[in-house]
Order: structure tokens, then sequence, then C-alpha cells
């Protein structure tokens, strides 16, 4: 009798299970709080929540908040958490100790810092501000002709308070672009919707080259592959927490300042928490020192403490190896899906080269909002992108190989049916 054939299922499954076998990240899955059954790929929206999480949310409102009431500011360390917890998300990000604050949202960071650097090209004065010296100024904010539409918003509002004009690019174009009028530009580092990567190394330097100011936004990479911040002279950069770091359904958000850029960094907001002296209550501000001057007013605590709990479950953990992985399971997802899709149903627009693919796979097919939902009722948690496309995000701590292979499986059975 003959051997059966095995199928192209038979052989994906059996490769799935020992690549899962052999990943020295696998074991992170069990820091995380997942559902049976279910295989999660909308990190890169909402992370899963960290087994350690509840406990000390639990802690922080029965006894800190419950018990030693405002003594907590002092006695728990709340005071001290936005440097703190910046402290523990610079090391994802490749910056040094003191270059982060966390708090805020994103696109209030964003204003701060897109304020804030067309104030420090303002103040340079000489050759580098341009009309200074009898050079062209430098009046343009370069934006990311595919960012997400709050950082265009926001972009406008900080070009208008500034005297700038928002100027939109495709990130390719972006060195011919630059220029004597250019101040500031902004830049995702991973398109939300295809999930290309874009170059921050080469743009960093192209910007810096032409005497402007870079301006990151990492939402979309910050814990799924390594950035550099320090390493790449980048200026400014801006981040949510809630995605691929994990930290909860609106969790802060943080800003970073290079190092050089600190002392005379001026933010649009000064508030009472980034005020040298806060409890002197004085009229006249005069900002703390460092990064801190990127705070605002009280920090909102309960979900600051969730977040701190959250970065837990990045102990150990090399950001080399969580970007060999990401790699490693989104070729691995787009090869089961060129297996059993049938022909011509879906196309990739996540680039197929390793240098610019972040830690996503989107695929374009009709009736992708259905599709979707149906691959969500059949328990793979993707998203769904206005006007076709299926988003699926890989957190490498807590997705495996076998949840690739079961997500194209339900896929390609729903586009068959």
């Amino acid at each position: 009798m003959s051997e059966p054939t095995a199928t192209p299922h038979t052989d994906l499954s059996i490769r799935a299970a020992e690549l899962d076998a052999a990943d020295e990240l696998f074991k992170l899955r069990e820091r995380f709080a997942l559902p049976e059954g279910v295989v999660y790929l909308d990190g890169n929206s909402l992370g899963a929540l960290p087994a350690a999480v509840p406990g000390r949310v639990a802690d922080v409102v029965s006894r800190e908040w419950g018990e030693l009431l405002i003594r907590s500011w002092d006695e728990s360390g709340w005071w001290t958490a936005p440097e703190r917890i910046g402290d523990l998300i610079a090391p994802l990000v490749g910056a040094a100790p003191g270059r982060i604050v966390v708090g805020d949202s994103t696109s209030v960071n964003l204003f701060k810092a897109l304020v804030g650097a067309a104030r420090l090209v303002a103040a340079r004065g000489g050759a580098e501000s341009g009309a200074e010296s009898g050079g062209e100024p430098r009046t343009e904010l370069l934006v990311d002709a595919t960012t997400f539409p709050t950082d265009g918003y926001i972009a406008a509002s900080a070009a208008r308070m500034t005297g700038l004009t928002v100027v939109p690019v495709e990130p390719a174009e972006l060195p011919a672009a630059l220029g004597p009028r250019t101040a500031v530009v902004l830049v995702n580092h991973v398109d939300y919707r295809s999930g290309r990567l874009h170059d921050l190394p080469g743009l960093t330097a192209a910007v810096r080259a032409a005497g402007a100011l870079a301006v990151w936004d990492l939402c979309h990479s910050a814990g799924a592959l390594p950035v550099g911040l320090d390493a790449h002279g980048v200026d400014l950069a801006v981040g949510c927490t809630y995605k691929y770091l994990n930290g909860g359904p609106g969790s802060p958000a943080y800003l970073y300042i290079a190092e050089r850029h600190q002392a005379a960094f001026d933010s649009p907001l000064p508030g009472w928490n980034s005020h040298a002296e806060p409890f002197a209550m004085s009229p006249g501000y005069v900002p703390a020192d460092g990064a801190l001057r990127g705070r605002v007013g009280t920090p909102d605590i309960l979900s600051m403490l969730a977040l701190e709990a959250a970065l837990g479950v990045w102990d150990g953990v090399d950001v080399e190896a969580v970007r060999a992985k990401s790699l490693a399971l989104t070729d691995f997802f787009l090869e089961c899906v060129e297996a059993y899709v049938p022909a011509g149903r879906v196309e990739s627009v996540t680039p197929a080269a390793h240098a610019e693919r972040g830690s996503q796979v989107a695929l374009r097919t009709d009736d992708a909002a259905a599709v979707m939902k149906e691959l969500i009722a059949r328990g793979v948690i993707g998203d769904f992108r206005h006007p076709d496309v299926l988003r699926f995000g890989f957190t490498p701590l807590y997705v495996g190989f076998a949840d690739a292979e079961r997500a194209a499986r339900t896929l390609a059975g729903i586009l068959a049916a």
C-alpha cells in the first residue's frame, strides 16, 4: 500500500509546530492572559493583557490609593512615574536613560514635539535658520503623506502656531524634497495601513544634513523591532504604549527628546509638572532640566502604573530576537497564505523585503470588511482598514507559528466558500 500524500496543510502545520518548539521566545506567551482558542493578530491596535497587570492595578487602587491616599505621591513613587517608566521604554527604542518622559496621548506629545522642533530651529540663528544669514527662511514642515490622519491634523495645527507651511511628501521622495526652506520633518516609522518600514537611519541623516529636525512617530515599531533613536541621531520622537508595548487601552504615550536638545526645548504646553520647582507655585514658568520639561499636568496614575507593570514582560528580552521572530512569523504567514488561499483572491500590500517590513501583514481583498468579521467569528482576530485591507499584526512575545498557520488556513476557508 502506498503512503498517503501529504497536503500543504499537513506539511505547514507540522512545520509550524517545529518552529514553535525551537522558538526561544515561545515561553513568553505565559506572561500574557490570552483567551483560549483565539488567535490574536491585532496587537498592532491593542496589545494583549500582561498577566501581572490586574494584580498590580488592584494594589494601586485598594492599597496605594485606598489606604495610603495622598501619601502615595511620595511613598509609592507616583510623582516620579513619568520619567521612571520612560527609562523602562528607553532600551526598547534605543535611548539612554533620561531621554523619555511618559504621559498624555500620542497626539498631545506630537504637538509638543512639532512645535518644540520649530522653536528649536527658529532659535538657532545664524546660517542654520536661513533668513538671518541672508539665506531662505525655513518655512516648511514636511509631513509623511501616508501618515495616520491625526498626525496630519496635529501637524497642520502646529504649523499654524509656528508660521510654517505643511508640505505633504511621500517618504520615498523625502530626500529630494529637503532643502533650505525645510524646518521640521515628520515621518511614521511604519505605515499603519501597509506595514511598510521606512528608513529611519537614512532619512534622519538626510534631514539633519539639510539643517532641519526630524520627528518620528514610533507607534507601529516600538516593541516590534529595534529603533536606535540615540544611535541614529533622531531629534524628537513620540509613540503610544498600547500596541506592541501592551500597556492597555488608552495607556499614556511618551516623548523622546535627544539630550542635545533638552536644554533648549521649549514646550508649547508648559504645565506645573514640568516646572523646575512645581510646588513653589510661582507665577513665572521655569522649565525643569532634561526630558522632564515634556511633562504637563498631573500624571494619569492608574493607567501609568498599569503600563509599568505591563512593561515587565520585557524582562530579559532581546529586541533583536523579537525582530528576528517577527520577520520569520510574517514570512511564514505569507507562505501559508500563498499555499492555502485560492489564487487571485488576495494581494499583499506589505513589502516582501525584510528591510521594508514592519511587524504586520496587510492583504487586499474584495469584501474585506465581511471577511474580517467572519475571521473574528471563527476565532482569528485581525482588523479591517477601509476600503479593502485585512490587517494582521504579529506580536512576537505571544504570537506563534501555529497561530500564523491557523490564521491563513481560516482565511482560505472563508475565501474558498
